[in-house]
């Protein structure tokens, strides 16, 4: 792998979970429109391919970073190993994230522990880390993916939704307290979307997904970027999607739930 250096006049993008998914498309857009890159995932052989085939295809500089962000020392080492490459972060993407399904009585408490501090915790500490300089600066970006679970109480991912809501709240928060500063924030809400979650969390097979045509990664990370280049606050893409999140506002949260519910379950 050739070692490209990093530009001192292209500003870079950090993006967690970059090795699949969202992330990687969103990597790839970056990439894509000049940016250097910063990326993050626990995957090192799949991180150290897409770095490779990026440099090839791009010419830019990519740092990878190999870290396990269940784990609560990670943002600060993150930050810290930034700070002695004194590499400057332009765009930060908290993308990394995962669920699990089942009810909430029966499944595992480590994994659930591990899922706050990688959706929550870790997305909070990275963007505390980040946000002091860019405000500083006067400029700055930050794109939190949530979900559009975040609108609504997910009965068997209970934990997961839950989540997804405090990235939502979290993010509209800090968007309105930044606002005159030269920094944005964005939410990007994509619904179901094509790729290894779903199998991983075992609910392939539920009413919502089984059969169903899902977005797929490419399209939900080009819609995703636009809007955080625009500076929009909350972006949900889809019209189906746009019209479910709004909807829940004028329906009885209980019949909400039990709708969810209804559409969680395995057939």
């Amino acid at each position: 792998m050739n070692t490209i250096h990093q530009s001192q006049c292209k500003p870079t993008a950090l993006i967690t979970g970059a090795a699949s998914g969202i992330g990687y498309q969103l990597a790839r857009l970056f990439a894509a429109h000049d940016y250097d890159l910063v990326v993050v995932d626990r995957n090192e052989i799949k991180l150290i391919e897409m770095v490779s085939k990026f440099q090839e295809e791009f010419g830019i500089f990519i740092k990878p970073i190999i870290k396990d962000l269940s784990i609560s020392t990670s943002p600060e080492e993150i930050f810290t190993e930034l700070q002695k490459a004194t590499i400057k972060i332009d765009v930060l993407v908290n993308n990394a994230g995962f669920g699990t399904y089942g009810l909430f009585n029966e499944t595992n408490l480590t994994t659930e522990l591990e899922m706050l501090q990688v959706n929550l915790v870790c997305l909070t500490h990275l963007t505390k880390l980040f946000l002091k300089d860019m405000v500083k600066q006067g400029d700055g970006k930050i794109l939190n993916v949530a979900s559009a679970a975040a609108f609504q109480p997910g009965p068997l991912m209970a934990v997961y939704f839950a989540t997804k809501a405090y990235i939502l709240s979290f993010s509209e928060a800090i968007a309105n307290e930044l606002e005159g500063t030269g920094v944005t924030v964005t939410v990007l809400c994509p619904g179901s979307t094509e790729s290894a979650f779903h199998e991983r969390t075992g609910m392939a097979g539920s009413k919502l997904l089984k059969g169903k045509k899902m977005m797929d990664a490419e399209t939900v990370a080009k819609i995703g970027y636009h809007a955080l280049m625009r500076g929009k606050t909350v972006v949900i893409p889809g019209f189906i999607n746009k019209i479910l999140a709004k909807s829940v506002r004028f329906i009885p949260r209980k019949q909400v739930t039990k709708i969810v519910r209804s559409m969680q379950e395995n057939k």
